[in-house]
């Protein structure tokens, strides 16, 4: 080994170091995913403790008691969350009957539209397709996830409020931790930048999010769609997934109204404000909101997506965007890790390559 190239080497550890966390975040994602889905919820309760702190109201009120508002309000809404989604589902398990009866009527007024009323007759038809689906025992197992997404998010609000409250002591560990030289001064820096720069990135996110739950809702609400304030949240939540989540998001209340109505009419007028809605979110307002995004090319999103998808699932789509901008703003800050920044980028300031401060040109303003 003394004689081999010290490149193909340090390859070689780099390939090995790639696949041990790879393996490490496969078999520790039930512990990791409440951890980080708490880290990314404390990012936007502290941004938005501080545009408390900018409102006439609260601008005499200390920061520690804001932070434990946000923390309070933070709570309430997983709360009411929760129970909306157990009495949804709840819900959806007693219309499971009528829906199903909705979707026969349906597919056989359709069957009968075509001339499909022999060789094979409507029955058999209707008993090869939706006479197989039991959609009660399909919600039940929602339920079962359900129940475990109830636990997850109970470690998130717990780890969330403890990491609130080590928040305000973490500059003292630091300088502890680093007694010499400027290494926690920088260190101090870099998890300064973190915050700032993904604190508002998310925080501009959920409200955007927020204003296209509200207009869902109102569509929902506007046409009578069961469960309307649900199937908004959950249109809400999609959106943090980039480029397909708010796809997904809408293809869930549509299937539903076609099941309530047994309309395609209206289930595609439905579709079309719903889509219309996201698409001037995400075209319009979106952009005017943002100055400018989280500098991570679409390639890289794309891939970020597919890889944290498939590591963990569906909190790995809605996690992807944040963490993978955390790790190019870490990588970007030293030099020896600053190329896989580059390589992530979307934008890259030549003017500012020449100054000292060189990876604030990878990174939005």
């Amino acid at each position: 080994m003394n004689g081999g190239d010290p490149r193909l080497a340090n390859l070689f550890r780099a390939v090995a170091l790639v696949v041990i966390a790879g393996w490490l975040l496969v078999i520790g994602k039930g512990l990791l995913i409440p951890v980080f889905a708490a880290v990314i919820s404390v990012y936007v309760l502290t941004t938005a403790a501080e545009a408390m702190g900018r409102m006439p109201v609260l601008r005499h009120v200390g920061s520690l008691w804001r932070h434990m508002l946000v923390l309070v309000l933070f709570i309430l809404a997983f709360i009411g969350l929760g129970l909306v989604v157990a009495v949804t589902v709840n819900q959806l398990i007693a219309l499971a009957p009528v829906y199903r009866d909705n979707l026969e009527t349906l597919a056989g007024q359709l069957a009968n539209y075509v001339g499909i009323e022999r060789h094979p007759t409507w029955a058999d038809i209707r008993q090869a397709t939706i006479g197989q689906l039991d959609l009660g025992a399909i919600i039940s197992s929602l339920l079962g996830s359900v129940t475990s997404l109830g636990a997850t998010i109970f470690l998130v609000v717990v780890y969330a409020g403890f990491l609130m409250a080590e928040r305000f002591s973490f500059p003292a560990k630091l300088a502890a931790a680093f007694p010499r030289g400027d290494q926690a001064e920088k260190t101090a820096q870099l998890i300064s930048d973190v915050n700032r720069r993904i604190g508002n990135y998310l925080a501009v996110k959920t409200l955007i999010n927020v204003i296209l739950g509200a207009i869902s809702y109102a569509v929902l609400w506007a046409f009578g769609v069961d469960f309307a304030l649900f199937w908004a949240v959950l249109i809400a939540l999609f959106n943090y997934i980039p480029y397909v989540g708010s796809l997904v998001g809408v293809m869930f209340p549509v299937a539903l109204s076609l099941a309530q109505f047994g309309s395609i009419g209206t289930t595609l007028f439905l579709a079309a404000l719903l889509t219309g809605a996201q698409v001037y979110v995400g075209n319009i307002l979106e952009p005017r909101m943002f100055a400018r995004q989280l500098n991570l090319s679409t390639f890289v999103i794309l891939v970020a997506l597919s890889l944290w998808t498939a590591l963990w699932g569906l909190p790995g789509a809605i996690l992807a965007v944040p963490m993978t901008s955390m790790l190019a703003i870490i990588f970007a800050a030293f030099p020896e890790t600053r190329f896989i920044a580059v390589l992530l980028a979307d934008r890259i300031d030549p003017d500012d390559d020449a100054h000292d401060n060189a990876p604030a040109a990878l990174l939005p303003r």
